[in-house]
């Protein structure tokens, strides 16, 4: 039994350098094969068919999903007439399933096929880009080239992340993908850059180099989310990419804040009331700790993230002590000529934002033992309880009422 992909009304507009087809070939790839129109009459009665409009963008959790639910189709209402853009069905429907998605009147309804729509489609709720958004199939065209584009670059971003990446590095980040995929730049590439720039901002804050060191930072942070965009919209994350890039972003922030507390002065430390090795033990039982806690709350509580439990833990992201808003401490102390500061505020913050996940993780704790699985508040922001939400505008795509 086969799973196979057969292509109508293909289209050449290519959004983030790949026609939809190719989009969703690299989405489905090893899990289907593909056919033509032409050669459906030569697959055996095990074999299924996914057929697809080329001419429509589909939304990745939705290809993944149609593949999985067999005898289903997919229409869309465009104005008063009902757009049939998907079906998955047993090979020997295939061709009437083709005739219903050509629009074929004196084509019946298929027996057994069950129709739906993006409303019927409960897959909203996506784990690793900490985010709600409804799913979406969108029409291709010339004209709407810059448009789909953008829109698939912003499905690409996470929901619930820091405030720099939220609300500062969108924009630039998204011109950059574009160039990247006009030149053929790899997502591995950008994490290679972003790796050498962690390296030098190192050197430079060992050095006290901080103004240098400060801006391979910041471009390291931006990086960071540029390599992470470029993977989703060009359907080219691996696995050796998501660790190289997972596995930076977890190691170099202790590295950073403990190069640049060596290259204080004695004078400089002299007035902080700690020495440099309580605020190192600090600031790395903290870092280590705060990391610990969230993996123990998806791994034994929510399968899935701590910051998508609640509102206020979607709220607290933005702001807790991760790289990018202790890098905002080590900036206005260096404007301000105290870099002791930086460090102090780093490690304060850290262990404040620690206890304050701990608490959480310890409340999960109690609500999963006495009212059972946990839910996270994504899964449900489409409910009535969240009608006038600020989370649901500002974390998710679904509409507050």
């Amino acid at each position: 039994m086969g799973l196979y992909i057969c292509f109508l009304h293909e289209c050449p507009v290519q959004i983030w350098g790949l026609t939809s087809q190719q989009r969703i070939e690299r989405v489905l790839k090893g899990t289907a094969g593909s056919c033509t129109a032409k050669e459906l009459n030569n697959l055996s009665d095990s074999d299924s068919v996914l057929l697809l409009r080329g001419d429509y963008l589909f939304d990745d959790r939705l290809v993944k999903h149609l593949a999985a639910a067999q005898n289903i189709t997919l229409h869309l209402n465009s104005g008063q007439q009902k757009v049939t853009v998907a079906a998955h069905v047993s090979a020997g429907l295939a061709r009437q399933a083709l005739g219903v998605m050509e629009d074929k009147t004196n084509i019946g309804p298929l027996p057994g096929v069950q129709s739906q729509t993006l409303a019927t489609i409960s897959i909203s709720f996506q784990e690793k880009l900490r985010k709600s958004e409804p799913p979406f199939v969108l029409p291709i065209s010339t004209e709407k080239k810059q448009a789909l584009e953008r829109r698939l670059f912003d499905w690409s971003y996470k929901g619930i992340t820091d405030l720099v990446t939220k609300w500062a590095w969108p924009h630039p980040a998204r011109w950059v993908v574009g160039h990247c995929v006009r030149f053929n730049i790899r997502p591995n590439y950008v994490t290679l850059v972003g790796l050498l720039l962690v390296i030098f901002a190192g050197i430079s804050f060992a050095n006290g180099q901080y103004g240098r060191g400060l801006l391979a930072g910041w471009l390291m942070t931006f990086l960071d989310t540029v390599d992470g965009k470029l993977a989703r919209v060009t359907v080219t994350s691996s696995t050796f990419g998501h660790y190289f890039d997972h596995l930076i972003d977890l190691i170099h922030p202790p590295i950073w804040y403990i190069l640049w507390g060596l290259s204080l002065t004695a004078a400089q430390l002299s007035g902080l009331g700690f020495s440099l090795s309580t605020l190192f033990y600090a600031m790395m039982i903290g870092y280590v700790i705060g990391r610990l806690v969230e993996g123990s709350f998806q791994w034994f509580l929510g399968r899935f993230g701590i910051f998508c439990w609640r509102p206020l833990d979607s709220y607290f992201r933005l702001i807790t002590a991760r790289r990018n808003p202790n890098m905002i401490f080590l900036t206005i102390s260096y404007l301000i000529g105290r870099p002791e500061l930086g460090l102090l505020a780093v490690v304060f913050w850290t262990v404040a934002t620690t206890i304050f996940l701990l608490l959480r993780l310890m409340l999960a704790g109690y609500v999963r033992s006495s009212q059972g699985a946990l839910r996270s508040w994504l899964a449900d922001a489409d409910k009535p309880e969240y009608n006038k939400s600020l989370a649901v505008r500002l974390f998710t795509r679904h509409i507050a009422g």
